[in-house]
């Protein structure tokens, strides 16, 4: 039975201005967890963007590798300058294993392992570790920044070794996810694949439990997957994210194209971006990628 209590009507309009700041005040603290506060902006934005086109889903960057390798880093592909990283993160990070029934995970675990309210993967390529995902200087500081972002925005930042890029490394990986989104049930959850670690994404994606339980994917100088277009994310419009060089000589840049081009042709609703660096090689997207502005969208289109 539902009691009711009947209030003076003098009363009614404090309540209702109660009632509506509190409102306005649950609105704001949403639009504030669903906003990654910035981290060295100006020194990770976009250089000069050269085209763009499909509304804006498509864009063409210039990138130049003198400026962009060279001017950058102390030592080129090494060591990147120091004005690029904030090695204090290092306190909140972590070498974890974790026993699944997949298997044992080792993985390095970086900010609020319970209670996160954003949880970002990053998923290597072909000769990887966990260890690159975390690697303070390569990339020009790319890595420390998702780390700072994680561990300034009450996120966590999580990067695995697998054994394989096929079922036991999705298994294990899935395993983690399922473990972390425990300690973190509120938490929105985003997979960047670098390079051969598309293929996990996209099994993650086709997976019934994994599938319904991401909030977006990040395709960073990887590959294409068909299967996509039946799988759990796609039909929960899960948002997805490609980075490419226009001159990656492993993963062709035309073909990645073409498949962004077939999600928004079966729906021209479908979130999705497309970020093209020209010039840019294989492990361009991985070093160039802007993490706060690409989550930051992913956040405003997740299911």
């Amino acid at each position: 039975m539902i009691s009711r209590i009947h209030y003076p009507f003098a009363v009614l309009p404090t309540l209702l201005s109660t009632a509506l700041l509190l409102l306005l005040a649950g609105g704001i603290a949403c639009a504030d967890a669903l906003s990654l506060k910035p981290f060295k902006d100006d020194l990770f934005a976009y250089p000069a963007t050269l085209s763009s086109g499909n509304n804006g889903a498509y864009t063409v960057i210039d990138y130049q590798e003198l400026r962009d390798i060279n001017a950058r880093d102390e030592v080129p592909e090494r060591r990147v300058h120091a004005q690029y990283t904030d090695t204090s993160v290092r306190k909140v990070q972590q070498d974890l294993l974790l026993k699944t029934d997949a298997g044992d995970v080792r993985h390095i675990a970086v900010g609020s392992t319970t209670g996160a309210g954003i949880i970002v993967l990053y998923l290597h390529g072909q000769g990887g570790s966990r260890k690159q995902g975390v690697d303070d200087f390569t990339f020009g500081g790319n890595f420390n920044r998702i780390k700072n972002l994680m561990a300034g925005n009450n996120g966590l930042y999580l990067s695995p070794d697998f054994p394989d890029f096929g079922d036991k490394g999705t298994a294990q990986v899935a395993a983690l996810i399922d473990h972390y989104a425990e300690q973190s049930p509120g938490a929105k959850i985003f997979v960047a694949c670098g390079s051969m670690g598309g293929a996990l994404c996209w099994k993650l994606a086709s997976s019934t439990d994994t599938g319904a339980r991401i909030s977006g994917l990040l395709l960073l100088g990887s590959l294409w997957d068909e299967s996509f277009f039946s799988s759990p994310a796609f039909k929960r419009h899960v948002p997805v994210f490609f980075g490419q060089g226009s001159k990656d000589p492993v993963f062709a840049v035309e073909k990645q194209e073409a498949f962004f081009r077939s999600i928004v042709a079966k729906s021209k609703t479908y979130p999705t971006r497309f970020v093209r660096f020209e010039t840019g090689t294989h492990g361009t997207p991985i070093r160039m990628t802007d993490w706060r502005g690409t989550l930051n969208w992913m956040l405003s289109k997740a299911p």
